[in-house]
């Protein structure tokens, strides 16, 4: 078969010794073990940007010897070639042929003084006769893709693992996140179908820091999490997710380093253009969305530019039994009068229960009932895009200058219909107890009432309409200078996200006794034997309109950056292990500014109340719900009820004029400032006959944080009632963090990895923003803590990594951390009496408000876990093998951590799933490609209900595929399917015998069309 490589600079590493001159100096590169020849040019190449045209058949492909670092460039090659019967040749001064040395006679010139560099996919300069070279261009390739990625991971200093353009872009991928899932240690959190945040090692989402284009990323959310879903997949070049830090990292991240890249125009060389289209299919809602991408970029000269857009639409519907929570009895016996007193006498009399005390809600809240029976229906429409500019001046390999952009936009409109029982309404008690359950949970001395039937359930028809609008950009213009042994890079830049969210929910109520229980997958409500119960999903007369509530909230996330660093090589005759020192600095300037406004509708006009208890549901336009909303019957259920759109609620229910105000006393703004200095040491020295790379450093940084808002304050005047006070309060900390990096190859192609280090994670910006959110159903106030310091971490990672011929690789990691100063909601006081209204503004009662914050926890916990990864092309098994591979990682955790809960209940962190791992079989010739992925995420807990019960989500796994065929040597067609299996989402709490959550999204099936030119 025949084998031509490109070898080139198309993915430029950000290792911490980089090159010097070519042509005067030695370089400062990382040493190029021994291995086949096509591999150790594929190193040289990233190392130097010298491009490489060779073709292996022709050749061959002999084992080289390990090349150590620190020689120029024409050395390297002349050890590289000793003995193999081959010879290098300089086309121009960034191109190299590898031809035997018995081909025509032209000396193996010195590289030319002039010329340009580019570092992108190679392919034949124009003064190259084709005849002579027989080259062709390889593109689309995933087992290419993979290899790139594997030569990545084996020149990184720090343990990483990478996923490059064709990974990314050629799989059937809704966005960034779901492309990051099949990333060793990476997992991703679904919603709705969705993949949005994303998991390193199983950690929460918001210790894992990301960065696009070495500039840290805004996304809206105001935590450090980065919302994946609002980025298009197609506009990415790479993705490395770096899991050990370096003293030059802006953040390490305690979970790791997403390190984002997209396209520059010297990634090409030359004109370079792309084209796709594509319809896709989801099976609930029956919609074929449309989404087209393409690429332009060319060269001219020193100059270059490139643009890219991607523009999707989705329409997803899910249908989901969802909300049955567990709900504690303190609910019902801290009420004040005769509402206490019979849930007391209930449950002596049909649970044997005696409560004590019913003020000890340690007592009380053990004592179980069930929340909420939602059934619900989503309709998510999404319509997303994303573009890129890239401008890139670069006279020489020495120098370039460029000008990056990102901008993009995520609308989405979500419509919600719940038909819903809420059974610990404020006129509601408990009727009869008909099960109930002593034993499943008894080690925590907890009583669950698995079928009641309450006096006054809330049942309630809600219409609600979510629309969220997000609008990002980034720019940056960054500089790489390379003089004499010193190498200077800068950049400076800003990442923006506007975030306008604007909810609705149109509420009909009505109070009547009903009879609420588990079943076998969720939770269902029916008719009590009480003679005034009904069929709550078809009484539309009885419903009464409460409110149409409306919020608003605009949330504005900035940050600027500069950055400068310095590399200088070495060759010190007192200390040769030192081959080069880095260092640098760099600002960043972040804020958020949040505005936010509640108000509801009761009337056809300001301040007019007329309808509320005087409208029924059955006086609105009413339909099917599964008429409303694309697709089929409601799937969890043989179950169809009649609502009103949301459509007809906002033409009907928003009079002209109404907007929703802004309130002072929930808008608050974060500034945080940081500057950071760094210096570290690149070392390459032998012990015996092991060659040992090694990196050591530590980065000071300095931060201070300023955040304003308002609080409630008693009115001055002696007045009742309370004023919203501004109020601001700065805060400062500091913190110094070594790190060390070191590999050392024990033989041909297998290498030890080890990293060791000190990181950190800022608190969430909502976190430490003044503020007052008030949960009225939960009778809490939640408030911000501006005195928050960051969560720290101390970890170390050891590893086998095996390389193999064409691209294969073994590797196998342990790694711990020691992580303190979590930030948890922890109760800090009490407010008493508090007036609680209900939606139509009579009086429900005063009650006595929790007070949480979120603090740094005292002490800390650890995190360790093994990693392992298999990627491996079939062939080297067997010759019949030819085409076929595969690509596994599994990743296994284990924690000292126990939950937050305030009963004592132990459980796992928020969101840390203990085994995950993926697995991709593929094939590809020529023409045809075909891949099946599995990827698997164990149970985790997605939350902590009421600060009390873990509620987990059940193990999910999922099988995507990808089938693809080139019509032509630059179109291809290709059929993908998300969730073929059409699994469903499950979960419960603390036991799969309480089921909390049924939920199906479908299948995705989609046709595409692909031009590359």
């Amino acid at each position: 078969m025949r084998r031509i490589l490109f070898l080139s600079i198309a993915l430029a590493l950000q290792t911490a010794a980089t090159t010097a001159n070519a042509q005067e100096t030695r370089v400062a590169t990382e040493a190029i073990p021994s291995q086949p020849l096509d591999r150790a040019l594929n190193a040289l190449s990233r190392q130097t940007g010298l491009q490489f045209v060779y073709s292996a058949q022709a050749a061959g492909n002999p084992q080289t010897r390990a090349i150590p670092a620190g020689l120029p460039p024409e050395e390297v090659l002349e050890q590289l070639l000793d003995g193999t019967g081959l010879r290098y040749r300089y086309l121009n001064a960034t191109t190299v042929t590898i031809e035997a040395e018995t081909a025509e006679a032209v000396p193996a010139a010195a590289p030319p003084t002039t010329g340009t560099a580019p570092d992108g996919a190679a392919s034949l300069q124009a003064d190259v006769a084709p005849q002579e070279l027989e080259s062709i261009e390889v593109v689309g390739s995933y087992s290419r893709s993979l290899e790139q990625a594997v030569d990545i991971k084996r020149a990184n200093i720090a343990f990483s693992d990478s996923i490059v353009a064709t990974d990314v872009a050629d799989f059937p991928e809704q966005n960034l996140s779901e492309a990051l899932q099949r990333m060793p240690g990476v997992t991703i959190e679904r919603n709705k179908g969705l993949g949005t945040r994303v998991n390193v090692r199983g950690l929460p989402s918001e210790f894992t820091h990301v960065s696009i284009n070495d500039l840290a990323t805004a996304s809206g959310s105001g935590g450090r999490d980065v919302e994946f879903d609002i980025f298009a997949s197609e506009i990415i070049q790479q993705v490395t997710v770096q899991k050990s830090p370096t003293a030059a990292d802006e953040e390490g991240g305690i979970a790791g380093s997403v390190q984002i890249s997209t396209a520059r125009p010297f990634d090409y060389n030359g004109r370079k253009l792309v084209a796709s289209a594509e319809g896709a299919y989801n099976s609930i809602s029956e919609e074929t969305d449309p989404k087209f991408s393409f690429l332009a970029s060319d060269t001219w000269g020193d100059w270059g530019a490139l643009v890219s857009y991607s523009k999707a639409q989705r329409t997803n519907r899910t249908d989901s039994t969802s909300g049955i929570n567990f709900r504690p009895m303190s609910r019902f016996l801290e009420a004040t009068g005769p509402r206490a007193d019979q849930a007391a006498e209930v449950l002596e009399r049909d649970a044997g229960v005696i409560v004590r005390n019913p003020l000890d809600r340690d007592e009380t809240n053990r004592i179980i009932f069930q929340d909420k029976v939602g059934d619900r229906i989503y309709l998510n429409d999404q319509d997303k895009w994303g573009a890129t500019a890239s401008l890139q001046y670069k006279p020489s390999s020495n120098f370039s200058l460029t000008f990056d952009a990102m901008v993009g936009g995520y609308d989405t409109v979500e419509d919600e219909y719940d038909a819903a029982a809420y059974s610990a309404s404020s006129r509601s008690t408990l009727d009869t107890i008909h099960e109930y359950d002593d034993t499943t949970l008894s080690k925590y001395g907890m009583v669950v009432l698995r079928d009641v039937s309450y006096t006054a359930t809330q049942h309630e028809f809600l219409s609600k309409e979510f629309i969220k609008n997000t609008d990002y950009s980034q720019y940056s213009v960054a500089m790489d200078w390379k003089t004499g042994t010193w190498t200077i890079d800068a950049l400076v830049g800003y990442s923006g996200a506007e975030k306008t969210s604007d909810f609705a929910n149109l509420k009909h109520v009505a109070y009547a006794p009903s009879r609420t229980r588990w079943t076998g997958r969720s939770g269902e409500t029916i008719p009590s034997a009480d003679p005034a119960s009904f069929d709550m999903y078809d009484s539309p007369e009885r419903y009464l309109f409460e409110a149409y509530e409306t919020t608003l909230e605009k949330v504005t996330d900035d940050k600027y950056a500069a950055e400068v660093n310095f590399a200088k090589s070495l060759d010190l005759a007192f200390l040769p292990a030192l081959s080069s020192v880095q260092f640098g600095a760099r600002y960043t300037d972040k804020s958020k500014e949040r505005y936010y406004g509640a108000l509801n509708i009761q009337g056809p006009g300001p301040g007019d109340s007329s309808w509320v208890n005087t409208r029924t549901l059955a006086d609105s336009e009413l339909r099917w719900v599964t008429d409303i909303v694309p697709g089929g019957s409601y799937r969890p259920k043989n179950l169809d009820w009649r609502q009103a759109s949301n459509d007809y609620a906002r033409r009907t229910f928003r009079y002209p004029g109404f907007v929703t105000p802004f309130d002072d006393g929930q808008y608050y703004r974060v500034d945080e400032e940081v500057a950071s200095v760094y210096a570290m040491g690149n070392f390459h020295f032998d012990v015996g006959s092991v060659p040992v790379v090694a990196n050591a450093g530590a980065r000071f940084v300095d931060t201070s944080v300023l955040s304003s808002g308002f609080h409630q304050i008693q009115n001055p005047d002696g007045s009742s009632g309370y004023t919203d006070a501004p109020v601001s309060k700065k805060g400062s900390y500091s913190d110094l963090l070594p790190s060390l990096n070191m590999t050392a190859e024990l033989s041909d192609g297998l290498l030890l990895r080890a990293a060791a280090s000190e990181t950190l994670m800022r608190p969430a910006l909502t976190d430490i923003a003044y503020k007052r959110t008030a949960s009225w159903n939960s009778f809490r106030f939640t408030d911000g803590n501006p005195d928050l310091k960051p969560t720290n971490a101390k970890q170390w990672e050891v590893g086998l990594e095996k390389y193999l011929q064409n691209g294969g690789l073994l590797a196998a990691s342990y790694f711990w951390k020691e992580i303190e100063g979590v930030v948890r909601n922890e109760l800090t006081g009490v407010v008493r009496n508090v007036e609680k209204l209900n939606a139509n503004g009579t009086l429900d009662g005063y009650y006595d408000f929790d007070v949480y914050q979120p603090v740094n926890a005292d002490g800390s916990y650890e995190v360790n876990g093994i990693e392992l990864i298999a990627q491996l092309p079939l062939s080297m098994l067997h010759r019949s093998l030819e085409g076929f591979g595969i690509n596994a990682n599994y990743t296994l955790l284990d924690t000292s951590l126990t939950g937050e809960s305030d009963l004592g209940i132990p459980t796992p962190p928020v969101g840390l799933a203990d085994k995950t791992y993926n697995f991709t079989l593929y094939y590809e010739n020529d023409r045809f490609d075909a891949r099946v992925s599995y990827n698997y995420k164990d149970k985790y807990v997605e939350g902590i209900g009421y600060e009390m019960y873990p509620i987990w989500r059940d193990a999910y796994d999922q099988v995507d595929i990808s089938i693809g065929y080139k019509l032509t040597d630059r179109v291809k067609i290709s059929l993908k399917g998300i969730n073929v299996t059409d699994n469903e989402t499950t979960g419960y709490t603390m036991d799969p015998s309480f089921p909390t959550m049924y939920e199906f999204s479908g299948r995705r099936i989609s046709l595409g069309l692909r031009a590359d030119f």
